[in-house]
Order: C-alpha cells, then structure tokens, then sequence
C-alpha cells in the first residue's frame, strides 16, 4: 500500500508541478464583460433559462411566477423555462451544446461544473463589472425591482461562486446535510441522543440496531429490513469526514490529496460497519426516506433540501401510507469527530449566464438572473423545502422571520422538520465549508464518494476490504476519473502551449537530470571496471 500511494503521490506531485509551471495554464482567460451604459427598451429579447426541479410542483409554480413578474416589469424581454429532474443532465446538455454554440441564457448549476464551462473560451460571463455597475449592478439605481446589494449576499455562500479571482455565479439557494433520527428506536435501545452526534455514537447505535434473532428478524423493529445507518451522498460523507480530521482532500488549486493514510483509515471503518450490518448508501440500496419513514432505519443523512421527505407526517412520501411507522423524528448535524469544532458542508445550486455577442441579450439575462435574487422569489423558494435564503436580505425579512416562527403549525408549508434544518444551518452558517472549484473537481468529488460505495459493495459480496483491496481500488479510482492527470486545471483541458519561461525552466531541469544520469551512469561503470579488475 505504501510504495503504490507513494508513486500515485509522487505522480500527482509532478502533475501539480507542471501545472505551476504553466500558470495554472489549464483554463482559458475569460474576456471581461462591457456592460452597456443603457439598457434599450426599444428591442426584443428572448432568452432561455435552465432550472431544476424534482416532483414538487410548487417550485415548478415559484418559477413560472417568478418569470411572469420579471416580464410584468420588462414587457420586452420574453423567459422560456426548461425544467431537468437532475443537475447533471444539465452539465451534460451544457457541455453538449457549447460546441454549437446554442447555450442557455440563464443556467441553475453547479460551481464544478462552471469551472468545466470555463475551459471554453468566453463560455460564461464573469460578472464583476455587472455586480459594480451603478445602473445595473446589484443594488442598481435602474432595476425595476428591489434586489440586494453585493454587501446583502451571504459572503460564505458567494465566495463559493468566485473561480481564479472572478465571479462566475450568483447563488441561488443553499443546503447542507443533516442528519435524520429515529429518536424512538436510539431510546429504545438504552441510548441519549446528545446535541452534537459523533461518529462513534452512530456506529456504536447502529451496530446495536443492526441485532437479529434466530429467525434473521431484528430485535428493534420486529422486521426482515433494517439498515441502520445510511448515507445519500458518499461524496459530501468522504470530503466532510477528511475535512474533520483535518486530512487531505485537494488543494485550492487543484492539487489531489485525497489518497492520504487518513482515508484509508475511515475506508476500513467503513467496511467494518458494513460488515456488521450497520451501514449502506443510497446508491446500493435506496432512498434514505423510504427505510426511515418504513422504521427500517435509525439514522438518514440526507440535505436539508430533502426535509420533507423525512419524518412520519412528512408532507412527501414515496411509500404507501401503510408502510409508514410511528415515530419521534430528531434532527442534528451530521455526526463529527471533535464536536466542538463543527464542521459541515455548505451547498446548494448558483446561477451564471453565458456570453452571446449581443451585449444587450447579456444584460437582459443578468436582469433576470438578479430578479431571482429578490426577497420574494427567495422566501417563497426556501419555504418548498430545508433551503435557506443566500441573501441577509431576505433572512431578516419580516415575512420570512414570521415563517420560522411558525414551526409545526402544519406538515407542509411550516413542517416542524424541515424549519428544524432550515434553523440548524441558519445558526451554524459559521460551521461551513466549501470544496475547491477547479476543472476537474467534479470528477474528485465524484471519485471520494466512490471510494465508499466500492468499499461497501466489496463487503457486501464477501470480499476482504485490505492493503490489496485498497490499492486496487485506489488505482482503479483514479484511472477512472483520471486523476492520475489531474493538475491545476484538472488535466482534462486542452492547454495549448507552455509559456516560454515555463518552457525554458523545463529544459533546464531536464538538463540537470540527464547530466546527474551521466554522472551516475559513469561512476557504475567505474565500480564494475575495479570489480573485473580484483
């Protein structure tokens, strides 16, 4: 295991090193936006916009009223919505359509996938000067709406939309992930919940849970089903568990750090836990919901933004209602090494726009991409599932105050679990991260998770998780998202030539190594000269 991670480091290292040599020459220099001194009202403008939306049709309904109020106030300026079930059928249609030049207009995505749509040039818009300018800027003196300032924009949350000094994105709305109890079953198993789990509590609990009969029911459900522990997103699970131990997982620049002896650490935890029946994913084996609402599961992790879909009295649910168990739901952070020092991750959909050639189509679009900015849209969005508004704007509006306080008054609008998430992200804003957005992190967060999902399945099928596991695995992963390549630009880019300065300190380094080469090469000759000699 030692000497393979050792060269996958070395390997990693050298890329990082020519990536330093290029000057982060991975990506293409975006050209500033000219922002028009006027908007002209004199003309038409139609432009697209591409959301996400899973089966709640009340934010199907926020967007076509949030469009129809937009065109109330610019009459010239037509929004045609289309709606994906996934994120990532959006990046791939993007990709798709970069190279025929036939990109949306105004895109709900991901800050990975903009630094993909980066490395064509002046794909997106970076949007510095349209945040500053006076006319119509954030804040702006010419908007036909009450839209926030820069200053008005969580700061924890925009940054995450700043890419090589620019911005790109605005965000849109934001989540992170908790942790979904069956507070009965962990009472009925001789357990306090305390405020802050850890992960020795989770597994101890789930191990506990996972207990059957000689029947193969188990113990605390009086069922053929139970999966203690299960996790919806192996990837944030991975990057938040290095990032409590303080392990590595990518430099800011995209250097790969993810295969470190701290993750090999919590990979034969993980297996372990599988083997005594204790924990699964999503992937392998189904929607976290689904097996705590059926009283098939003790903890769910999952986004905030799926808090509605938890609970007993949860307002959506994907099982029959005969299905659906009694019981006392808690909500926590997810479980931590040191609890108190919290860390979690923040995430949540951006908004960008891409650059077309008419300057004033740009701007129609920011407009628009602005109006989503405003109180209105944000509350009423926020308020379909666990989000929290980007914008202090809207959190301290009065309207939205009052929706917090209102907690359990029904199980929809005011569900007692999903304002539980929205008040645990609101009071641990500060307990945040966010992973590096470079070209290529989409493919790094893709392969942390898939550590874990390798792992697991490999218990499950009866094979042993080891140094030789383990290494296969590691090599494998990184093949398979070419990590092996990966540098500052994610080494996926078309980089185009080195600059000369680059180029010259590579020669003189490859100089140097074939004359320390010839100089070794000469001393074993000289030794085996002197050996035939004796």
């Amino acid at each position: 295991m030692r000497g393979w991670k050792q060269m996958l480091a070395a390997g990693m290292a050298a890329a990082a090193l020519a990536g330093l040599l290029s000057g982060c020459h991975g990506s293409r220099e975006q050209a500033a936006f000219s922002v028009p001194e006027e908007f002209d009202d004199s003309r038409d403008y139609e432009i697209t916009f591409w959301a996400k939306n899973d089966t709640n049709k009340r934010q199907t309904d926020i967007y076509k009223q949030a469009i129809e109020d937009f065109q109330a106030l610019y009459p010239n300026i037509t929004v045609t919505l289309r709606l994906y079930t996934d994120y990532g059928d959006i990046y791939n249609d993007v990709i798709t359509n970069i190279s025929t030049q036939t990109t949306p207009n105004v895109c709900i995505t991901y800050p990975d996938h903009i630094a993909t749509y980066l490395t064509g040039s002046n794909v997106v818009v970076p949007l510095d000067e349209l945040f500053s300018d006076a006319s119509y800027g954030l804040g702006g003196s010419e908007l036909r709406f009450d839209g926030p300032t820069q200053e008005e924009i969580v700061p924890q949350f925009l940054e995450e939309c700043r890419l090589e000094g620019h911005y790109y994105a605005v965000p849109y709305m934001r989540s992170t992930e908790v942790c979904y109890i069956n507070q009965t079953f962990v009472e009925a198993l001789g357990y306090t919940l305390p405020d802050v789990l850890t992960w020795d509590f989770v597994w101890e609990v789930s191990e506990a849970a996972a207990q059957k009969d000689e029947t193969g029911t188990y113990l605390l459900n009086g069922q053929k089903v139970m999966i203690p522990f299960l996790y919806k997103s192996t990837d944030n699970m991975m990057i938040q568990m290095l990032r409590q131990r303080g392990a590595g997982y990518s430099t800011a620049t995209g250097v790969i750090q993810l295969f470190n002896d701290t993750t090999e650490e919590l990979l034969y935890q993980i297996a372990d836990a599988t083997a005594q029946g204790a924990f699964s994913t999503f992937k392998i084996s189904g929607y976290p919901a689904n097996f705590l609402n059926a009283g098939q599961c003790v903890f769910a992790v999952d986004s905030t933004a799926g808090s509605t879909w938890m609970g007993s009295d949860a307002p959506l649910m994907d099982i029959p209602e005969e299905e659906v168990v009694e019981f006392e739901t808690a909500v926590r952070m997810i479980p931590q090494f040191d609890p108190d020092n919290p860390q979690m991750i923040s995430q949540g959909p951006s908004i960008c726009i891409f650059n077309k050639e008419d300057s004033q189509e740009v701007l129609a679009s920011w407009l628009f991409a602005q109006y989503l900015l405003t109180d209105q849209v944000q509350m009423d969005y926020s308020q379909t599932e666990g989000y929290v508004p980007v914008t202090t704007k809207a959190q301290s509006n009065p309207d939205y105050q009052d929706y917090l306080s209102r907690a359990g008054e029904d199980n929809d609008t005011y569900y007692d679990v999903k304002l539980q998430t929205v008040e645990l992200l609101l009071e641990h804003l500060d307990d945040t991260f966010i992973t590096p957005v470079f070209n290529g992190s989409t493919s790094l967060r893709n392969a942390a998770g898939q550590l874990i999902e390798d792992v697991t399945k490999g218990v499950r099928r009866g094979q042993t998780v080891d140094e030789a596991f383990l290494d296969a695995l590691y090599a494998d992963t990184a093949a398979l998202y070419h990590l092996d390549e990966a540098s500052s630009g994610g080494g996926q880019a078309d980089l185009g030539p080195l600059p000369a300065m680059s180029t010259a300190l590579l020669v003189t380094l490859g100089a140097v190594w074939a004359l320390i080469l010839a100089y070794l090469a000469v001393g074993w000759r000289r030794k085996r000269r002197k050996q035939r000699e004796m």
